[in-house]
């Protein structure tokens, strides 16, 4: 089973591939995911090898695997823009539905038991899921310390160059009953760090009445016995509202970082993507952030080579670059997607000065996350621990890096730290965004001593590998 992605041509081409590769085992093949969802019987006429499955197949999803194995195939679906299953206005998908609860979240031991809910599913027709598909229940496949937990599906934003509003659906926010006993379920498996994932963080609440309820949610996944951090993935910088970043840098527990999608610096060509904000207003924003905590995490995803991009435009991004002290930089260059407005848009630029100007920029990317990295030397830093590496060497990641993304920390210790544990450590070195770090732990006005020897966390029951498998790029 394959969960594809559906976002860039490069990430769609991944998928194709592992899929490609899934067949050549001789391993009988099933796609999910955005790339399934998206095309549908069209996939299937070009890809064969793989049983094509759509988001409402998820609800049972082990009956259908069963078909794929037993060779029964399924039609595939004809995709559809799934943005027409919720109602337009966001109070309208908030309906409240049955099997939801805090008690109907723990149905299975061996689960979390998020059972199908249909909450905010309004009137869907017979076998329809939400746009995202249903509220399944929840194995995990690994045994890491850190586990996603989606907070929301969907998205209600117009950007010219995206299509997932079509495939993804409207925007759905999960009730916070339902966050807090998956939360629940996944620190009883061991899960230390919750990474709060959706399409746009900062919408959740909205179809439920409230844009505060994540700066209220927070506070209480933070507190879930054995949880010792939260970090919340990205954040539209045109609804970043002060008391979000102060729940964000000031909510014990809850990682001082902020996943922002920039994707431009240019005001003229953000105006052509349909996004808000310039180069002086995104720094004021970084400003507002780093004063209220001025070691958080930064890190954002540019796109260069958008139709209409100008020289001028070029280098307004690289002047933001260069002043925003940014912890992690994604480069990503323009291609059309099927059904958005810049697929339409003149001014295209030619593949080869795409992959000219994506080079320049992730050049001095490069340069400028390694500048940050050393600017962090001497720093005190929070380190999640998630292997051992070897004698007295642990391998976990500070409060700014996020998982398979922003690079990770190497700590030395003369005693035995546990996947799971939380440690402080000192800044010793830095080699691009990875940082190497010494072990300590408070000892007075007079400075720091070596960690004393640590017990694993509470309820972990002693160390946990950290799973090898690394999920298909689905970064936006």
């Amino acid at each position: 089973m394959v969960n594809t992605c559906g976002f860039i041509q490069a990430a769609k081409q991944e998928s194709i591939d592992e899929l490609l590769s899934a067949a050549e085992s001789g391993a009988k093949v099933a796609a999910v995911g955005c790339l399934a969802e998206r095309y549908g019987n069209e996939l299937a006429d070009a890809l064969p090898e793989a049983q094509i499955l759509s988001f409402d197949d998820y609800g049972d999803i082990a009956a259908r695997l069963d078909d794929v194995l037993n060779g029964r195939p399924k039609a595939p679906h004809t995709p559809r823009d799934r943005r027409t299953l919720l109602p337009l206005s966001p109070a309208g998908r908030a309906a409240p539905a049955a099997g939801t609860g805090p008690s109907a979240a723990r149905t299975a031991p061996s689960a979390p038991g998020i059972a199908p809910s249909g909450a905010g599913t309004g009137d869907l027709p017979a076998g329809v899921a939400p746009p995202s598909g249903p509220r399944t229940m929840r194995r995990r496949l690994s045994h890491g310390v850190v586990a996603p937990l989606k907070i929301a599906s969907g998205c209600d934003r117009r950007c010219s160059f995206c299509a997932i509003p079509a495939f993804r659906g409207a925007y759905l926010s999960r009730r916070p009953h339902e966050l807090l006993a998956e939360a629940e379920w996944l620190a009883g498996e061991g899960v230390r760090e919750l990474f709060l994932v959706s399409e746009n963080s900062t919408s959740y609440g909205k179809d439920l009445g409230n844009l505060r309820l994540l700066e209220e949610v927070l506070p209480l996944l933070a507190a879930a016995p054995g949880i010792e951090r939260v970090r919340i993935s990205y954040l539209q910088p045109a609804e970043l509202r002060p008391g979000l970043i102060e729940a964000i840098a000031g909510t014990p527990g809850v990682a001082p970082y902020f996943d922002l999608s920039f994707q431009h610096a240019s005001g003229p060509l953000l105006r052509a993507m349909r996004r808000f904000g310039d180069r002086k207003r995104f720094l004021e924003l970084i400003d507002r952030i780093r004063t209220v905590s001025p070691e958080a995490g930064i890190r954002s995803n540019f796109i260069v080579g958008f139709p209409g991009e100008t020289a001028e435009d070029l280098h307004e991004l690289e002047l933001f670059l260069s002043s925003a002290r940014l912890d992690a930089i994604g480069v990503f260059g323009y291609s059309d997607e099927d059904g958005t407005e810049a697929a339409s848009l003149p001014g295209k630029l030619d593949e080869a000065a795409v992959a000219r100007r994506v080079e320049e920029v992730a050049d001095l990317a490069e340069e400028l996350m390694a500048q940050r990295g050393a600017d962090r030397i001497g720093e005190t830093v929070e380190v999640l621990i998630e292997e051992r590496l070897g004698d007295g060497l642990f391998e976990g990641r500070a409060a700014h890096q996020a998982p398979e993304v922003d690079g990770a920390t190497t700590v030395h210790a003369s005693t035995g730290l546990v996947p799971g544990q939380l440690v402080r450590a000192t800044v010793v070195s830095s080699d691009g965004v990875d940082l190497v770090a010494t072990a300590t732990v408070p000892s007075g006005p007079g400075g720091a001593t070596e960690l004393p020897a640590a017990r694993p966390p509470s309820g972990s029951g002693g160390p946990t590998e950290l799973s090898a498998a690394r999920p298909l790029a689905d970064r936006h």
